[in-house]
């Protein structure tokens, strides 16, 4: 059974950092390319990084490029998403999902979600 957790969340003050991470269980999973989405209540869940399955290419919004930074490691079965110079508009409920495709940018590609972690910004 494929499983994905998110941990890490929480309330920052602009300007801080926060480090997700995501725990995959029941697959290979170097196998996998993994991605980060977000999702508020008033939006769609959008795309916010993404990362190859040895880890040797990336890919981010372009809103978020230059602050947030994902990883993996694949011994640990885990990606993390590290988080710098938050705004206010980072707010939401973060996800990380697993695709067999190339690195995908589009939420229907990814097969498996975790549960999701809330990070919120204040101002």
């Amino acid at each position: 059974q494929v499983q994905l957790g998110e941990s890490g969340g929480g309330l920052v003050q602009a300007g801080g950092s926060v480090r997700l991470s995501c725990a995959a269980s029941g697959r290979t999973f170097s196998t996998y390319v993994m991605g980060w989405f977000r999702q508020t209540p008033e939006k769609e869940r959008e795309f916010v990084a993404a990362i190859s399955r040895s880890g040797g290419s990336t890919y981010y919004a372009d809103s978020v490029k230059g602050r947030f930074t994902i990883s993996r490691e694949n011994a640990k079965n885990t990606v993390y998403l590290q988080m710098n110079s938050l705004k206010p508009e980072d707010t939401g409920t973060y996800y990380c999902g697993d695709t067999t495709k190339v690195i995908s940018i589009v939420c229907v590609d990814y097969a498996y979600w975790g549960q999701g972690t809330q990070v919120t910004v204040s101002s």
